[in-house]
Protein backbone atom coordinates (compact mmCIF):
# COMPACT_ATOMS: atom_id res chain seq x y z
CA UNK A 1 0.00 0.00 0.00
CA UNK A 2 1.18 3.47 -0.58
CA UNK A 3 1.09 6.19 1.50
CA UNK A 4 1.69 10.11 1.39
CA UNK A 5 2.89 11.74 4.51
CA UNK A 6 3.46 15.51 4.72
CA UNK A 7 4.81 16.59 7.81
CA UNK A 8 4.59 20.15 7.77
CA UNK A 9 7.44 22.57 9.79
CA UNK A 10 6.30 24.48 12.93
CA UNK A 11 7.69 27.99 12.72
CA UNK A 12 10.74 28.99 14.15
CA UNK A 13 12.07 25.17 14.36
CA UNK A 14 14.80 25.15 11.83
CA UNK A 15 17.78 25.21 14.02
CA UNK A 16 15.87 22.01 15.70
CA UNK A 17 15.15 20.15 11.88
CA UNK A 18 18.96 21.59 11.12
CA UNK A 19 20.52 20.07 14.67
CA UNK A 20 18.78 16.55 13.36
CA UNK A 21 19.34 16.52 9.58
CA UNK A 22 21.80 13.55 10.38
CA UNK A 23 19.02 11.37 12.38
CA UNK A 24 16.04 12.49 10.08
CA UNK A 25 18.57 10.86 6.93
CA UNK A 26 19.59 7.57 9.31
CA UNK A 27 15.40 6.89 9.95
CA UNK A 28 14.74 7.30 6.02
CA UNK A 29 17.61 5.13 5.33
CA UNK A 30 15.67 2.55 6.73
CA UNK A 31 13.22 2.92 4.22
CA UNK A 32 14.90 3.23 1.15
CA UNK A 33 13.72 0.44 -0.41
CA UNK A 34 9.92 1.46 0.26
CA UNK A 35 10.22 5.25 -0.33
CA UNK A 36 8.94 6.30 -3.97
CA UNK A 37 9.58 9.94 -3.58
CA UNK A 38 11.05 12.26 -0.96
CA UNK A 39 12.45 15.80 -0.17
CA UNK A 40 11.77 18.91 1.42
CA UNK A 41 8.99 21.89 0.55
CA UNK A 42 10.45 25.45 1.21
CA UNK A 43 9.98 28.94 0.83
CA UNK A 44 13.00 31.49 0.05
CA UNK A 45 15.06 28.82 0.67
CA UNK A 46 13.77 27.74 4.12
CA UNK A 47 12.42 24.33 4.62
CA UNK A 48 8.28 24.23 5.50
CA UNK A 49 8.18 20.55 5.38
CA UNK A 50 9.23 17.37 3.96
CA UNK A 51 7.18 14.98 2.34
CA UNK A 52 7.28 11.11 1.89
CA UNK A 53 5.11 8.62 -0.79
CA UNK A 54 6.45 5.63 0.73
CA UNK A 55 5.19 1.44 -0.08
CA UNK A 56 4.71 -0.05 3.57
CA UNK A 57 2.65 -2.88 4.63
CA UNK A 58 -1.18 -1.15 6.00
CA UNK A 59 -1.85 2.27 7.58
CA UNK A 60 -1.03 1.28 10.74
CA UNK A 61 3.06 0.82 9.65
CA UNK A 62 1.94 4.20 7.70
CA UNK A 63 1.16 5.72 10.85
CA UNK A 64 4.09 4.60 12.69
CA UNK A 65 6.22 6.02 9.74
CA UNK A 66 5.26 9.08 10.03
CA UNK A 67 4.91 9.26 14.09
CA UNK A 68 8.25 7.46 14.73
CA UNK A 69 9.77 9.80 12.74
CA UNK A 70 12.89 11.94 14.84
CA UNK A 71 11.83 15.53 13.65
CA UNK A 72 8.17 15.08 14.60
CA UNK A 73 9.27 13.19 18.07
CA UNK A 74 10.70 16.42 18.94
CA UNK A 75 8.52 19.28 17.55
CA UNK A 76 10.47 20.27 14.38
CA UNK A 77 6.79 19.54 12.54
CA UNK A 78 3.57 20.88 13.16
CA UNK A 79 1.12 18.39 11.87
CA UNK A 80 1.25 15.62 9.23
CA UNK A 81 -1.10 14.71 6.84
CA UNK A 82 -1.32 11.49 6.23
CA UNK A 83 -3.27 9.04 3.09
CA UNK A 84 -3.05 6.33 1.30
CA UNK A 85 -2.03 7.02 -2.42
CA UNK A 86 -1.77 5.66 -5.69
CA UNK A 87 1.49 5.77 -7.46
CA UNK A 88 -0.38 6.21 -11.21
CA UNK A 89 2.74 6.38 -12.53
CA UNK A 90 4.21 3.26 -11.88
CA UNK A 91 8.17 4.69 -11.25
CA UNK A 92 10.01 6.47 -8.18
CA UNK A 93 11.46 9.82 -8.37
CA UNK A 94 14.82 8.38 -9.02
CA UNK A 95 13.42 7.25 -12.71
CA UNK A 96 11.93 10.58 -13.77
CA UNK A 97 13.42 11.36 -16.97
CA UNK A 98 14.54 14.83 -16.39
CA UNK A 99 16.47 13.60 -13.36
CA UNK A 100 17.28 14.90 -10.12
CA UNK A 101 17.67 18.85 -11.07
CA UNK A 102 17.13 21.85 -13.39
CA UNK A 103 13.85 23.74 -13.17
CA UNK A 104 10.89 24.60 -10.97
CA UNK A 105 9.99 21.68 -8.79
CA UNK A 106 6.22 22.00 -6.56
CA UNK A 107 4.24 19.39 -4.69
CA UNK A 108 0.50 19.97 -5.46
CA UNK A 109 -1.91 19.24 -3.25
CA UNK A 110 -5.46 19.10 -3.84
CA UNK A 111 -8.41 18.82 -1.62
CA UNK A 112 -11.20 16.82 -2.76
CA UNK A 113 -15.19 17.75 -2.42
CA UNK A 114 -17.29 15.86 -4.17
CA UNK A 115 -16.68 13.40 -7.36
CA UNK A 116 -13.34 11.81 -7.80
CA UNK A 117 -11.24 14.37 -10.08
CA UNK A 118 -8.20 13.96 -12.15
CA UNK A 119 -7.79 10.32 -11.83
CA UNK A 120 -6.62 9.96 -15.02
CA UNK A 121 -2.63 10.77 -15.59
CA UNK A 122 -2.73 14.48 -17.56
CA UNK A 123 -0.61 15.07 -20.93
CA UNK A 124 2.57 16.47 -20.75
CA UNK A 125 3.88 13.46 -18.52
CA UNK A 126 7.42 13.74 -18.93
CA UNK A 127 7.13 16.80 -16.80
CA UNK A 128 5.38 14.24 -13.75
CA UNK A 129 7.70 13.28 -10.95
CA UNK A 130 5.01 11.48 -9.42
CA UNK A 131 0.85 11.65 -9.62
CA UNK A 132 -2.01 10.11 -8.02
CA UNK A 133 -5.03 9.89 -5.54
CA UNK A 134 -5.55 10.62 -2.05
CA UNK A 135 -7.56 8.19 -0.99
CA UNK A 136 -8.88 6.95 2.59
CA UNK A 137 -7.28 4.59 4.87
CA UNK A 138 -9.04 1.43 3.11
CA UNK A 139 -8.63 3.07 -0.05
CA UNK A 140 -11.96 3.10 -1.33
CA UNK A 141 -13.00 6.93 -1.15
CA UNK A 142 -11.17 9.60 -2.77
CA UNK A 143 -9.99 12.52 -0.81
CA UNK A 144 -8.08 14.53 -2.98
CA UNK A 145 -5.07 14.09 -5.63
CA UNK A 146 -0.90 14.91 -4.60
CA UNK A 147 1.35 15.91 -7.48
CA UNK A 148 5.15 15.96 -7.83
CA UNK A 149 6.21 18.01 -10.83
CA UNK A 150 8.33 20.49 -12.89
CA UNK A 151 6.79 23.56 -13.91
CA UNK A 152 7.76 26.82 -15.11
CA UNK A 153 5.61 28.68 -11.92
CA UNK A 154 3.56 27.87 -9.10
CA UNK A 155 0.52 28.44 -11.53
CA UNK A 156 1.17 26.34 -14.23
CA UNK A 157 1.59 23.52 -11.71
CA UNK A 158 -1.65 23.80 -10.12
CA UNK A 159 -2.98 23.96 -13.29
CA UNK A 160 -2.48 20.19 -13.93
CA UNK A 161 -5.42 19.69 -11.34
CA UNK A 162 -8.55 20.31 -12.43
CA UNK A 163 -9.44 23.72 -10.00
CA UNK A 164 -13.54 23.69 -9.61
CA UNK A 165 -13.24 20.02 -8.75
CA UNK A 166 -11.72 20.35 -5.46
CA UNK A 167 -12.12 22.49 -2.08
CA UNK A 168 -8.45 24.05 -1.56
CA UNK A 169 -5.52 23.30 -4.24
CA UNK A 170 -2.22 23.77 -2.34
CA UNK A 171 0.95 24.72 -4.50
CA UNK A 172 4.80 24.48 -2.39
CA UNK A 173 8.20 24.51 -3.82
CA UNK A 174 9.83 21.07 -3.46
CA UNK A 175 12.89 19.21 -4.30
CA UNK A 176 14.44 16.07 -4.52
CA UNK A 177 15.42 14.81 -1.16
CA UNK A 178 18.13 12.27 0.51
CA UNK A 179 21.19 12.27 0.94
CA UNK A 180 23.64 14.93 -0.66
CA UNK A 181 25.62 12.67 -2.91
Amino acid sequence: MEFLCYHRDRPGSLPLRDELLEEHWSYMDRYAKELIARGPTFTDDTPTGSVHIVDLPDPAAARAFAFDEPNYQVGVYRDVLLRRWRNTLGRTMWEFPGGRTGGNRYLVLGFGTGEPADLVVPAGRDELIAYGPLLSDDGATWLGTAVLLRAPDPERARAVLTRDRYADIEVHDWQFGGRPS
